[in-house]
């Protein structure tokens, strides 16, 4: 949990030109900890963070007004005696957010409350892959989602693409397996909804789901390896995730991975992408004549009823993903690694042979995602919107509550 800390110092002649900035972090520290700790007592919050009790309580009042938080039904006494105090916690019946994801084959959309829990859900087939219709048709989902969303208003839209990225734009700069390229997806989705719309990698909306609503809570350091169709990663330290320069980082796709032979449309065998990509897999996995689909989840379905040959091709898989996940464990030692790739999220076997992979000694940092393989893309387009609203709470338009 970040800190504030207290700046200017009493008596500086430093302009006072910070101070929405702090009541911003301030905020921000309230409403995480009310996410972490809930229901929790404003005295306790103010022991978490280092704010006094009187900015505490002056935060919680605003955070009450916007109706992100709410008194706690039942309140507690301290030590059992004395006045009681009463806890506060999230109002987390009040609002939704949105959640698109784009997938190579097909859109996810959904609703997802403050404490980023799926409320409803909907996959769209894709009909083509032209960024309008694909884009529309997402909007318009979503605004059938929250026409039935019993009375709650929406804060704004988070839409998770793989492939390039530029989050301060809106823009998908690069996605080759859509084709493409430089579209403008805040704009396109902002118009069709009326609401306020981030845009960020699947790579790194699911670090900050993870960091926000998962087991990788309260890391200091933690890199997202995501491997579907595309295949990059995301590493966040100090509750920051790094983007680089027009956020282009995490563009791991073309790394060459040990023991690989798979051909890459770049000219090379081996590229990371190429050879663990879920169409390398399905394209193994008929020609072995397990399915004759291109959909992964058959294949992981043959693995579970027994089928020798698709418990293979998942271990193997399993195993090449732990060797790219070594590699990037050696280059930025994060504290805990968290992957999100169909076979260890379902079998034991598979997170096993990912962790063998790695080695005795850092096979512990190693985990598979924190949500259910079949929330885990609608989470990742609402932890966009999500991660925008608990680093600055203060943002949420008053009108709306």
């Amino acid at each position: 949990m970040p800190r504030t800390a207290t700046y200017p110092p009493p008596g500086s002649s430093v302009p006072r030109v910070a101070d929405s900035d702090r009541r911003r972090t301030s905020a921000s520290v309230i409403l995480r900890s009310v996410l972490e700790h809930g229901p929790v007592a404003r005295s306790t919050i103010a022991r978490l963070t280092g704010l006094s009790p009187a900015s505490v309580t002056d935060h919680c009042a605003r955070l009450a007004g916007l109706g992100l938080i709410r008194d706690a039904d039942v309140p507690r006494r301290s030590n059992g005696v004395g006045r009681p105090h009463v806890p506060v916690d999230l109002d987390d019946g009040r609002f939704v957010v949105g959640g698109v994801h784009v997938a190579v084959p097909y859109t996810t959309v959904a609703l997802l409350d403050l404490r980023g829990r799926v409320v409803a859900r909907r996959e769209l087939k894709h009909r083509g892959t032209e960024p309008g219709p694909v884009l529309a048709r997402a909007a318009d989902g979503l605004g059938a989602l929250l026409a039935s969303a019993s009375g709650r208003r929406a804060l704004g839209v988070g839409v998770a693409v793989g492939g390039w990225v530029d989050r301060d734009s809106g823009t998908v700069v690069e996605h080759p397996l859509l084709g493409w390229r430089d579209v403008p997806v805040r704009e396109a989705v902002g118009a069709r909804t009326g609401l306020p719309v981030h845009v960020d990698g699947h790579a790194r909306a699911l670090v900050n789901a993870e960091r926000l609503f998962g087991r990788a809570r309260g890391c200091r350091s933690v890199l997202h390896l995501f491997v579907g169709n595309v295949v990059d990663a995301a590493f966040a330290t100090h509750d920051e995730v790094h983007h680089g320069p027009r956020s282009q980082a995490g563009a791991i796709a073309h790394l060459p991975l040990a023991g690989g032979t798979e051909p890459c449309g770049c000219g090379r065998a081996g590229c990371l992408q190429a050879e663990l990509s879920e169409r390398t897999l399905c394209r193994r996995a008929r020609a072995a004549g397990v399915i004759d689909g291109v959909n992964p989840m058959h294949v992981v379905a043959a693995a579970a009823e027994g089928n020798a040959v698709a418990v293979g091709l998942l271990l193997e898989r399993a195993r090449m993903v732990g060797r790219a996940a070594a590699l990037l464990l050696d280059v930025l030692n994060p504290e805990s690694v968290v992957v999100t790739e169909i076979g260890s999220m379902v079998r034991e076997d598979c997170l096993g042979a990912m962790r063998e992979e790695v080695g005795a000694a850092r096979a512990a940092s190693v985990s598979s995602t924190s949500f259910p393989s079949d929330a885990v893309l609608a989470v990742a387009g609402g932890a966009v919107a999500l991660d925008v609203l608990y680093r600055d709470p203060l943002t949420v338009p008053s009108e709306l509550n």
